[in-house]
């Protein structure tokens, strides 16, 4: 409870502060509320210079008559321990009979003048209220608007940034956020990308781009009706700032074709998005669903004799013709690298000779372990290759039949083989079981369903003996000992799975 006491209220230029206030109100596009508790906070530290700077001094412009009310405010105590913030009941109580411990004495003080120092102390307080009043509706004014693209004039430009005027509000363009070597001068006009805002008010607030991939896209939804009314759709932008982009594009509709309604007649669309980065080359490319049909289109202007494709590592070869190898790797290997960021996929462009000369060490690899571990003779050997096999492990867990399928192999060398891979991963698992006793491997690791044979003996000669100890492991660690058995994406979710067991 809040009780007054001998309030006191002396009008100070009556209504002009009102008027004063209603007038910057306007001015600035601000609530008068604001203006006018801007006024009291610049009020306050002038009061508190006369009153004293420990009292509990309050300032308040009445809404209705602009009068100017300065309060002392006590808390009502007991036993008091500070005079400045507090009264004494009897002392509460020859002001009003009523007030018990807790209330709070508002007291009113004579007003004061304003001297030359204090007048510039409250100018300063109220424009730096006025600034965050300014910014408060700036964030609000664009906070929704981050993603599109704003024109805004060049203002000025230093050594790191480049500032530019946006209405009412400031941004700022990094350098590394400009595409290289364009032209700016102060006073010139500037497409730029609306990337989000800076909460802290020593710089601008709006944080700008021309070099970011969504830039390319908000042009193109601008320049195509079709990409604007989501006839078409931009899938992916990978982009070489000023240099080359390449664009992935859809239509849902079948019989509209994408590519073409962005390119537009004799090019006219691309042309326009081109030069507004600056002469910046554009691919338009066709997006896929089938990732080797976009690998092929995203190659272009070269064209893929054969892609193989390795899900696991997201990795891709590219076959590519000898005369086109240029093309296709483009100058300091912009264009695969360009389109392996468009799609997703690392890609890596090879010769034909190159993918023959690959294949044929991998094979020779496999046919080798295949002759030691079989005890087989080479063409058995290359037979079971062509099939497609590349383990042991493979071979055992056929049956007899698909074996025999194999051209060459009769049920008496199907059954055979059979046996000798069977017994080979037999003979294996006991070495490793004799193995992981020797070294005092727990049985937790050992029977670990995520963990094959061939990984175990691998993480117990690295002196892994428990799951908590492969849980300890970087991704890079695992990856090392694995010895190419797991991918990265492997190697990071079987240490997550173990550290769950933590919790």
């Amino acid at each position: 409870m809040k009780l007054t006491i001998d309030e006191k209220k002396q009008p100070v230029a009556k209504s002009e502060l009102l008027q004063v206030a209603e007038i910057v109100a306007k001015d600035k596009g601000f609530e008068k509320e604001e203006v006018l508790s801007a006024l009291e906070e610049a009020m306050l530290p002038s009061a508190r210079a006369k009153y004293g700077t420990n009292k509990n001094i309050v300032v308040h412009i009445e809404r209705n008559t602009g009068n100017v009310l300065i309060n002392w405010i006590r808390k009502v105590v007991d036993s008091v321990s500070d005079n400045e913030t507090e009264i004494s009941l009897n002392d509460a109580r020859t002001f009003n009979k009523d007030t018990k411990i807790g209330d709070e004495i508002s007291e009113a003080l004579p007003n004061i003048t304003f001297s030359r120092s204090m007048v510039q102390s409250a100018r300063q307080i109220i424009n730096q209220k006025m600034r965050e009043a300014e910014r408060k509706y700036q964030l609000k004014e664009f906070s929704n608007r981050i993603g599109d693209i704003i024109v805004g004039t060049i203002n000025r430009i230093d050594y790191s940034n480049v500032i530019l005027d946006i209405g009412r509000s400031e941004g700022v363009i990094r350098k590394s956020e400009l595409i290289p070597n364009e032209p700016l001068k102060i006073g010139s006009r500037l497409k730029v990308l609306l990337c989000g805002l800076n909460q802290d008010s020593n710089v601008p607030l709006l944080r700008l781009s021309r070099t970011h991939p969504d830039f390319v896209k908000k042009l193109f939804a601008q320049e195509i009706p079709e990409v604007y009314d989501g006839i078409v759709t931009v899938v992916s932008v990978a982009r070489d700032p000023g240099s080359k982009a390449k664009v992935a594009v859809t239509a849902a509709d079948p019989s509209i074709d994408p590519v073409g309604a962005c390119v537009g007649p004799k090019g006219i669309r691309i042309r326009t998005i081109s030069d507004e980065l600056r002469g910046e080359k554009i691919d338009v490319v066709k997006w896929s669903a089938d990732p080797a049909t976009f690998i092929v289109n995203s190659l272009a202007p070269a064209h893929p004799s054969k892609i193989v494709i390795d899900d696991t590592e997201k990795h891709v070869d590219a076959v590519i013709p000898d005369d086109q190898l240029s093309l296709a790797i483009g100058r300091r290997g912009q264009n695969v690298r360009l389109a392996s960021k468009l799609t997703g996929w690392a890609i890596n462009a090879i010769t034909e000779k190159t993918a023959t000369t690959k294949r044929e060490k991998e094979q020779a690899s496999i046919i080798a372990n295949f002759k030691k571990s079989l005890d087989i003779d080479e063409e058995l050997a290359e037979r079971l290759v062509e099939e497609g096999y590349v383990s042991i492990s493979e071979i055992a867990n056929s049956t007899v039949d698909e074996l025999t399928e194999i051209d060459g192999f009769d049920s008496e060398i199907a059954l055979e083989i059979s046996d000798r891979a069977n017994l080979y991963i037999d003979n294996r698992t006991e070495q490793l079981v004799q193995l992981c006793k020797e070294k005092g491997v727990d049985e937790k690791l050992m029977n670990y369903e995520l963990i094959n044979p061939e990984l175990l003996e691998l993480l117990v000669k690295a002196n892994i003996k428990t799951l908590d100890d492969l849980g300890d492991l970087s991704t890079e660690e695992l990856l090392e000992i694995s010895s190419g058995l797991l991918t990265q994406s492997e190697a990071e979710s079987l240490i997550m799975e173990i550290r769950k067991t933590w919790f």
